[in-house]
């Protein structure tokens, strides 16, 4: 570890060499987090229960044990000089307790994993504090599940822990959604319960990347993000036509505010990074209803797919500003550089195969396009495997219709296969 200033003594003396920062999951996000350290003199290891992770050619170490492996936490604290995580798998009580014992510092705080890692707490949390969110309602069986059915109509059922990309969330209450004891049974509720939200009449789906950095609260350009199944496929950024806001919704600073709507986007994802703790970076992801309303949908405390554009779009990626945040030092510039689009990479494949992506030359032959590899070795079904970003040249191109092209030239399938079902 460094000799310099621990990360919780602030920014009075940064030198280079700096710090180790510990990351629990060595996924994608633990990869990028390593890439955006690197430059800065900062060092990562990080704790994956797989023994070959992504993270792995990019950090300094990986440790090969699971998430809340008592041992490899406490030795991954004893060699670095401060513990983040990209999963909210890790667990919040264990890294308290480590950080109690050790005094390795852990950000964000596991205060906030216990919020956002629990999609019932997370929702009440916000609930009482007044921040806009869809209706919802406790499920703990089958009955409970038909209840909130009668009382909203349509809801999407997920389960309270665990799930993430379309997986833990099923719809119950339309024509041929599965039936409430099936639908618990696809989300796994048994293991810890679910909670039902009503179907949101949403314009479209925006994100945030907020930041709590020693300074006090930061915030990105808002992210109109495009699904599919649950499945993040596409986004753009900076969003426009915001209600009460400018283009690209500029939340560091403010919004005229809309009194026909209520709170704007600013207004929300400021409530939202006052309720947590901790310094670091926080995906919040957001409903435009219809008549303009903004709603919280979810809150992961770790940098996010959705922030994805900011490394070629922002001057500082929400990955960089992850570090610097964690570490206690000054934040970066948040400024847009251009229209971004991203497009995720996903495995085009009905079986799970070698990773081996073809159509490559296509995107690093196009101007303004850059290409991210996870590093994953076996391509699964919708599995992300990357993404590509495409920044406006300005020539009155249109980004996103630039990456989608771009993404369906890219496959994982070999020449012959038929492709996959449509999803």
């Amino acid at each position: 570890m460094t000799e310099s200033p621990t990360p919780d003594e602030g920014t009075r003396a940064i030198r280079l060499p700096g710090p180790t920062v510990g990351v629990v999951g060595g996924g994608q996000l633990g990869r990028m987090l390593a890439e955006a350290a690197a430059p800065l003199g900062v060092e990562t290891v990080v704790l994956d229960p797989t023994a070959d992770p992504p993270a792995a050619p990019v950090a300094r170490d990986a440790i090969a044990a699971d998430f809340d492996d008592p041992d490899a936490v406490r030795e991954l604290a004893a060699r670095v000089d401060v513990l983040t995580y990209e999963i909210e798998l890790a667990d919040a009580d264990l890294l308290e307790r480590v950080r109690d014992e050790t005094g390795t510092p852990v950000h964000p705080d596991p205060a906030s994993l216990r919020i956002t890692g629990d999609k019932l707490v997370e929702k009440e949390t916000l609930a009482e504090a007044g921040v806009p969110v869809p209706p919802f309602r406790r499920v703990d069986d089958a009955d409970d599940l038909r209840a909130a059915v009668e009382t909203f109509g349509r809801v999407m059922l997920k389960a309270r822990s665990g799930g993430y990309d379309g997986r833990g969330n099923v719809p119950v209450g339309g024509d041929g959604d599965p039936a409430p004891a099936e639908a618990l049974d696809v989300v796994g509720a048994g293991d810890g319960g679910a909670v039902a939200e009503a179907f949101v009449d949403y314009r479209r789906e925006l994100a945030v990347m907020g930041v709590r950095g020693v300074d006090g609260p930061a915030t990105f350009p808002v992210t109109e993000t495009i699904h599919r199944e649950e499945i993040l496929r596409e986004t753009v950024a900076p969003a426009v036509d915001l209600p009460g806001e400018p283009d690209g919704g500029a939340p560091d600073g403010g919004g005229a505010g809309d009194p026909n709507h209520g709170s704007t986007v600013t207004d929300v994802v400021r409530a939202v990074l006052e309720l947590l703790s901790g310094r670091g970076v926080f995906g919040i992801e957001l409903f435009e209803a219809a008549d303009g309303e903004v709603l919280v949908n979810e809150i992961a405390p770790r940098p996010h797919n959705s922030g994805h554009w900011t490394i070629e779009g922002t001057e500082t990626s929400q990955f960089e500003q992850h570090v610097r945040a964690v570490l206690g030092w000054p934040l970066g510039s948040t400024a847009v550089r251009g229209r971004t689009a991203t497009a995720n990479v996903l495995g085009d494949v009905d079986e799970p195969r070698p990773a081996e992506l073809r159509g490559v030359e296509a995107v690093l032959a196009s101007p303004g396009a850059h290409l991210h590899w996870y590093g994953k070795r076996e391509a699964r079904p919708l599995r992300k495997m990357g993404h590509l970003t495409v920044t406006d040249r300005g020539d009155g191109d249109d980004s996103l219709a630039r990456a989608r092209d771009l993404r369906d030239g890219l496959t994982f399938r070999s020449p012959g296969d038929e492709p996959p079902e449509e999803r």
